[in-house]
């Protein structure tokens, strides 16, 4: 069994940055497609961004694109989320999860484990 361990998250005024880590405990880290969510108060969890297993495929909601950039280290087992230009309404818990299969997928339904969760908190 893989566990995903999230970090990075915290509170950040608007406009700021913040870098999510994801560690993977073990198992075949470089060939798993990962992907980033979060889910808001009140909110049904959501898509953020996917990698594929090489990293050289992504793809990211719209409300992040030019400002979240999702990459990863398979030497290290670790995927991250660069987070830039934040905006309140990015506040939310963000959640790493992993698929066995290579490519990265934006239904929540396809991921196999999940990490924990790490709060990320914007203030205006």
């Amino acid at each position: 069994q893989v566990q995903l361990v999230e970090s990075g998250g915290g509170l950040v005024q608007a406009g700021g940055s913040l870098r999510l880590s994801c560690a993977a405990s073990r198992g075949t880290f470089s060939v798993n497609g990962m992907g980033w969510f979060r889910q808001a108060p009140g909110k049904e969890r959501e898509f953020v961004a996917t990698i594929n297993s090489s990293g050289g495929e992504t793809a990211y909601v719209d409300s992040v694109k030019g400002r979240f950039t999702i990459s990863r280290d398979n030497a290290k087992n670790t995927v991250y989320l660069q987070m830039n230009s934040l905006k309140p309404e990015d506040t939310a818990v963000y959640y790493c999860a992993g698929r066995i299969k290579r490519f990265g997928n934006i239904f929540i339904e396809k991921y196999d484990y999940w990490g924990q969760g790490t709060q990320v908190t914007v203030s205006s």
